[in-house]
This record gives structure tokens, sequence and C-alpha cells, in this order.
């Protein structure tokens, strides 16, 4: 199933996008009509706090009553929000031409916001650095603010201390059952789906502070700045998420493509290492970082007042925002 949460009529609800994605099926007002109690679909995370048992009653629910045009509505009539707003969000860093790509750019927008047009030149004559060791051994990952999240269509405001904004094409799980100490191998058991996730950055800003050995911090933390959607795809529709293809476009130009079969480490062993005397709880969101050539770091071409930029994954969806300058304070 496609699941969202979106907002009709002043109401927050949740539902199934269904119809070739054009409806969107309450799953709140078709359990009610059924009789009983409805709490379990007050929220994505309610859905998801209610484990196994929740998910196979929206299954049955809309297999039931999914063709009753007065429980589902067009999606171009509601206003899709983000999926969730998860109890935590981690986000890795698995895909290597990224990893190495990136690098790169910092260092020459380094140079370039310093002016120093030797080093520019320097930088576009030397081949890539190797990727370094570290990012073989683990899964490398930061904690980043579920506070800040927004959806589907949603305008992120560029932050104003700020000169260059960039999009990540990214795609992440929700996880669906707590637990600690998590095998590779029950791993894929505690997903409960996968969304894609754009992880706007202020590059000049995170360029800046990641010099002193922590964060990122303002370079990706504004309000708005992560961006999750358009709905979560459960486990069993995915299949192979290791198959998928994405790209990303701004103002309908394609500026990367890549595949998610590059990982290094792939979710599973992301959530053994992440659980490593460490519960993980349901509803917690994790990203795969950036896959390559997904991102304006590695191209060069930033972002500008107005762009509409657009994540497509096969299986998923597509997740479109604006991006708007500020006017100074």
């Amino acid at each position: 199933m496609k699941l969202a949460t979106y907002r009709s009529n002043g109401e927050t609800r949740i539902g199934v996008v269904h119809g070739a994605d054009t409806k969107v099926f309450d799953l709140h007002a078709a359990r009610s009509r059924s009789g009983g109690s409805a709490e379990r679909f007050a929220s994505m995370l309610s859905l998801i706090d209610g484990g196994d048992a929740a998910l196979d009653e929206a299954r049955a629910l809309f297999d039931r009553l999914g063709s009753d045009e007065g429980l589902s509505a067009a999606l171009a009539d509601v206003e899709l929000l983000a999926p969730l707003r998860p109890r935590q969000m981690r986000d890795c860093m698995s895909f290597e031409k990224h990893m190495r790509q990136s690098k790169r750019g910092g260092e020459k927008l380094m140079a370039r916001m310093a002016g120093d047009t030797a080093k520019l030149a320097e930088l576009e004559g030397k081949p890539l650095a190797p990727l370094e060791d570290i990012y073989r051994q683990m899964p490398i990952y930061y904690i980043t603010s579920s506070l800040i999240v927004q959806g589907p269509d949603a305008v992120v405001k560029w932050p104003r201390y700020s000169k260059v904004m960039d999009y990540e094409m990214e795609f992440g799980v929700v996880i669906g059952r707590t637990g600690a100490d998590i095998g590779e191998a029950r791993a894929r058991d505690h997903i409960f789906g996968y969304t894609i996730f754009n992880d706007f950055s202020a590059r000049d800003q995170q360029m800046l502070e990641m010099q002193g050995w922590l964060g990122p911090s303002k370079g990706k933390c504004f309000d708005g700045g992560n961006v999750l959607g358009p709905w979560i795809v459960t486990r069993d529709e995915i299949g192979d998420p290791y198959s998928l293809d994405a790209c990303v476009r701004v103002n309908g130009d394609v500026r990367g493509a890549g595949t998610t079969r590059d990982m290094i480490f792939d979710f599973e062993q992301i959530i053994a290492h992440m659980s490593r005397d460490e519960t993980i709880h349901a509803g917690e969101f994790i990203g795969s970082g950036t896959i390559g050539n997904g991102c304006a770091i590695e191209t060069g071409t930033y972002l500008e007042d107005g762009d509409v930029v657009e994540l497509d994954f096969e299986k998923i969806g597509v997740l479109r925002n604006k991006v708007v300058r500020q006017a100074a304070s």
C-alpha cells in the first residue's frame, strides 16, 4: 500500500493512495463506518504503533470498501502533508559516488567562497580522491531534527544566512517495530515502509561549520528543510528496495540520476549497526544518504530563487518542492 497523510476540509487524515495515484481512501472514516474505534487510524504514528494488526486492518478496509466513492477524495482536492513526523531522524552516507564527488565539490565551494581562482583551477585538474576506509568499515550517520519536517509541494524557505542552497536526493525507511540488538537477518521485519527524503542543505554554512569537527547543524537545520513524501510505500509493495532507479529534476530539467543498487551498506546492515546496545523505535526515519549525482555540490549547479525540485523514485513516486529566497531581515 501507499499510505499518505493529508488535510481535507480542515481535518488531518491518513489514507491509502490508489487509482494510479489520483485518489486517497480515508482509513479513519472507513473504520468509523464499520463500527468500533478508529483510534489506530488517527495518525500515521498511531497506525505504525498498531503493528501488523493495524496494517492488516487497513488492507482489509480498503479491500472491502475501496470502491465506495464516498470514502475517497481526489488527491488534487486535498493537501498532501509529510507522511509522518518521525520520532527521530537519522541520515546516513551510503553512496560512494556521492561521497567522493561531494568532497571535491566542497573543496571547490570553499575555494570559490574565498575567491581562490588558482585553487579552483588546481581542483579541476585533479582526479577524485579514493573513498576513505572508514566508510566501508561501518555505516556513518548523523541525527537530524524531526521538528523541521514538511511534505510534498511545500515551499522551502531559503535560510537568510545562506547564499548557496542545495537539494539532496535520498530515500529512506520508516521503522515499524521497536527493538535493540537487531540482527541483519531480522532487520527487514522492523521496516514499515519506504519514502523519499530531500535533505535540503545550506552548503556555504555547512562547509564553514564542519571545519569544527562537529555537525552538520545550521547547514541542515532550518524550518522546513527536511522534506519527506509524498507517501510511505509499505515493504510488501516495494519489493526489492535495492533496484530502484531515481532522478532529480529542477524546473523540469534532469540534473542527475542514479540507483539504489549502489548502497555500500543496505538498510538491514544499517539497522543492525544502529541498534547495537540501543533501542530503535517504531516511527523513526532512517535516510539512505544522497545517491550519486543527486545534489548540486556534485554537479556545481546550485539552486536559484523560485526553482522547483522534483525527486522521482521508481515504485515510490515524486517529491516536489519549490525553493524561495527570503528577504533579508
